[in-house]
């Protein structure tokens, strides 16, 4: 009998709305999950907890994305734990919206280096680490095709990660990581539902073909066919957005 390697996953921004509904997805196929947070451990705990209850195995880990040390320790916990990586999501990632002429720069600063530095450092330890088979999928943004007032910073870091995806897959040749980025499209996590009105979000729900917002549940199986099956799809933007854009 050929015994079956169990496929290991590191989800950044485990304990967050996609990231959560990632890392449940992926324990359902069997997949071992480390759960990184930045902050809020105890969330992190909870979600290696439910995971657990499911028969399924897990591992919480933390550090600051955009910290390359924190984050080549994170990943030496997971190799440790499981023996190896196959999947990365990154997922971790913050959204300050302002008109560009009145946004402080600050505030671009921040959302910049968890967006772009944090997405650019766990892909060099994926690129790095990721055993034969694997995938690393990055967490990108519809909004880079839907030019919504307010939302110009936040998309200009959405984009810069398409494009280090983009590179990075063709960068990967001949060692059988595919590098793909997953673009949701308006979805309720409370990341997205912060300071939006009923009729803001009636607005947005009506403006995809399928009437309605997306769910967390919905990105996490894109993501898991990307980390999966979907051994054929490399260097490419998947945009999860129900026909919006």
């Amino acid at each position: 009998m050929t015994e079956t390697k169990t496929r290991v996953a590191l989800v950044t921004g485990g304990t967050g709305g996609i990231g959560r509904a990632v890392v449940d997805r992926l324990a359902q196929d069997g997949v071992a999950v480390a759960v990184h947070y930045a902050g809020n451990k105890a969330r992190a705990v909870e979600a290696v907890e439910a995971v657990r209850a499911r028969g399924g195995k897990a591992i919480a880990v933390g550090g600051d994305v955009a910290d390359e040390v924190a984050m080549a320790a994170a990943f030496e916990a997971v190799e440790a734990e499981f023996g190896g990586i196959d999947v990365v999501v990154n997922s971790a990632g913050i959204m300050l919206l302002s008109p560009i002429a009145t946004l402080d720069l600050d505030d671009l600063d921040r959302m910049h280096r968890t967006n772009i530095r944090g997405t650019f450092v766990v892909s060099q330890q994926a690129a790095r680490r990721l055993r034969r088979g694997g995938a690393l999928i990055n967490v990108s943004s519809s909004l880079t095709r839907l030019q919504f007032p307010t939302y110009g910073a936040y998309a200009a870091s959405k984009g810069a990660v398409e494009a280090m995806t983009l590179v990075l897959a063709r960068e990967l040749r001949g060692k059988d990581i595919t590098v793909n980025a997953v673009a949701p499209g308006p979805t309720a996590t409370p990341l997205f539902l912060e300071g939006k009105d009923q009729a803001a979000l009636d607005n947005l729900a009506n403006a995809a073909p399928l009437e309605r917002l997306g769910t967390p549940e919905d990105i996490a199986e894109a993501v898991a066919f990307l980390a999966g099956p979907a051994r054929w799809i490399n260097g490419q933007t998947i945009y999860a957005n129900g026909g919006i854009a």
